[in-house]
């Protein structure tokens, strides 16, 4: 799909357009730090409530942040006219349940091989988000997009397998749960950039914002009747722990709402690339937090990684 194109009644200067067009930017790099965050108080839940607990927190204290967004929203922008229609739901729900799967993988890898290298591996999401933006929805790159997305792979390769994951106890399965959160997450991206300008693509900022909301509300419900019947002792573990996890919820919150607001304003490509600047804060929050070590080949690789970003956003 190309470029998002905006109602005429919204234009009240010529220069708006390109203002608003780049919005991506700054609401993808919120988005990471916030990712980041997240990410971090996630990792700390899991010990009491694992993977699958620490991924509910992220949905059901994240749930009452994203219904006030959505208020502001309606309240900011009354002549939105949201359309719940088919292919709204379809994109949203393919999303949600794409966007469970990632959340849990990527605690687990975060788990078995490190904070930073799990947010590293995440990333392949990168070229994943490319492929599928360019084969199901027919998003066009530019040729330097391209290139910089090869470049960022490839920086990526380097950066998310360094040395000491060799001797690392489960390195290998905590790197294929990486890999599955990334392409989960490649999915789902593409899919809720699709959900947003099916509701209401004169509105893209409207529309990722109450976007978010919704499918929280459906990630939070299912995932919570699914402990609820599974494992009742996890949900008790959540709920008890419910202090530190609304913490992880707020930043949750902030980091979807910026994802989605990107993803209204630009292919997934672009906003996944320009993402990838949570890697480097992920290994500098890791080092801080969890005393994790980057070696020089990752820092060398970081730089190409930041290279093909500057070049994928010029799509």
């Amino acid at each position: 799909m190309a470029k998002v194109r905006f109602h005429p009644a919204l234009m009240d200067h010529d220069d708006i357009m390109p203002a608003l067009s780049l919005l991506w930017i700054p609401a993808t790099i919120v988005a990471s730090i916030f990712q980041v965050g997240r990410n971090a108080l996630q990792r700390g839940v899991m010990s009491s409530a694992g993977p699958w607990g620490a991924t509910l927190v992220r949905f059901l204290f994240g749930l009452p942040f994203s219904l006030l967004f959505m208020l502001v929203a309606f309240a900011v922008v009354p002549a939105a006219h949201p359309v719940f229609g088919g292919a709204f739901w379809i994109s949203a729900m393919a999303g949600a349940a794409s966007q469970v799967l990632a959340t849990a993988a990527l605690l687990e890898a975060m788990h078995r091989a490190g904070f930073a290298v799990g947010t590293a591996l995440q990333q392949s999401s990168l070229p994943l988000a490319a492929l599928v933006g360019l084969i199901v929805y027919h998003d066009q790159l530019s040729a330097i997009a391209w290139t910089g997305v090869a470049i960022t792979t490839i920086g990526l390769a380097v950066l998310t397998w360094p040395s000491r994951l060799a001797t690392t106890p489960h390195a290998v399965s905590g790197a294929l749960f990486g890999l599955l959160s990334g392409l989960c997450f490649g999915f789902s991206l593409n899919a809720f950039r699709h959900a947003a300008l099916a509701m209401d693509a004169a509105h893209p900022i409207f529309a990722a914002i109450v976007s978010v909301c919704v499918v929280q509300a459906m990630q939070a419900a299912a995932l919570t009747l699914i402990l609820l019947v599974v494992s009742p002792a996890t949900l008790r573990a959540v709920l008890r722990s419910w202090r530190g996890s609304l913490g992880a919820g707020a930043c949750g919150s902030f980091a979807s709402a910026g994802w989605f607001v990107a993803l209204a304003l630009s292919p997934a490509a672009p906003v996944r690339a320009l993402g990838v600047i949570e890697a480097p804060m992920a290994a500098i929050a890791g080092h801080r937090l969890f005393q994790e070590t980057v070696d020089l080949r990752q820092i060398i690789a970081g730089l190409a990684v930041v290279t093909g970003i500057v070049m994928t956003s010029l799509w």
